[in-house]
């Protein structure tokens, strides 16, 4: 990949990470970006599935195209082939041509069937316990020459970069979510409180005992019995808010 396509691309995942709300979401785009991609690079149609690894279990997350799912299930579902092999030397693993290649026999026979001709499978470091490859197919051989395998490693670079940044907005978008529930609950219960001190004129230790004593004898959480109290206050539901 020359180093003008390679800032262009890197520019372009760099925009799909702003752009999307999710790991998931993302893992989509980077499928149909990953195959038009390669499919400019040969000048001819190439689809694309996305293999996720975690705990030494594979699974397919998307695809450029429903055909692309079904092709990236298909390894899945045998439990070898060459994304499989990929993620599991780290390295790039073609598969030239479904009829000649001796290694996976009942896989390609299958490859065949659905009319893809040769595959690519390129792995995507992520983690310690997980990792992902892009599977291209294509539904003619000698399109994956080596400049192309070679372009096709230097995405990879890039795209698995992105991911790990991907990857790591989720988690803390995760962490700020659960923050915010937390403090959310903690309102609920500060705000209870209050209302218990102000009803039996007592103090702040002394109300929250009182929530935490009718907690225990009705088996219910401490926030649910602080959002009953203000229910049961103002006669709806209480929620409170903190803008992001």
């Amino acid at each position: 990949m020359s180093k003008y396509a390679g800032d262009d691309a890197a520019v372009q995942l760099q925009d799909l990470i702003a752009d999307t709300e999710n790991v998931e979401d993302f893992l989509q785009r980077l499928s149909e970006f990953s195959a038009a991609t390669l499919s400019h690079s040969v000048g001819a149609d190439i689809e694309c599935g996305v293999t996720l690894q975690r705990r030494k279990k594979t699974m397919t997350v998307a695809g450029s195209s429903n055909n692309a799912v079904v092709l990236d299930r298909i390894e899945q579902s045998l439990g070898e082939g060459p994304c499989i092999e990929a993620l599991r030397t780290r390295g790039i693993v073609l598969l030239a041509n479904v009829d000649t290649d001796p290694r996976w026999p009942e896989y390609q026979q299958q490859l065949a069937a659905h009319g893809c001709r040769s595959t690519l499978g390129v792995p995507l470091e992520i983690g310690e316990d997980s990792a992902a490859a892009l599977n291209f197919f294509a539904s003619s051989t000698g399109v994956y020459t080596a400049p192309i395998v070679a372009e096709a490693a230097g995405f990879a670079d890039l795209a698995g970069r992105a991911l790990r940044l991907a990857v790591r907005i989720g988690a803390a978008q995760s962490r700020a979510e659960d923050l915010q529930a937390a403090m959310e609950r903690r309102t609920t219960i500060d705000l209870a409180c209050g209302v218990v001190m102000a009803q039996n004129r007592c103090s702040q230790d002394e109300a929250m005992s009182i929530l935490t004593r009718v907690s225990s004898n009705r088996n219910q959480k401490l926030r649910d019995v602080a959002a009953d109290v203000l229910k049961n206050l103002t006669g709806e539901e209480v929620r409170t808010h903190f803008d992001a």
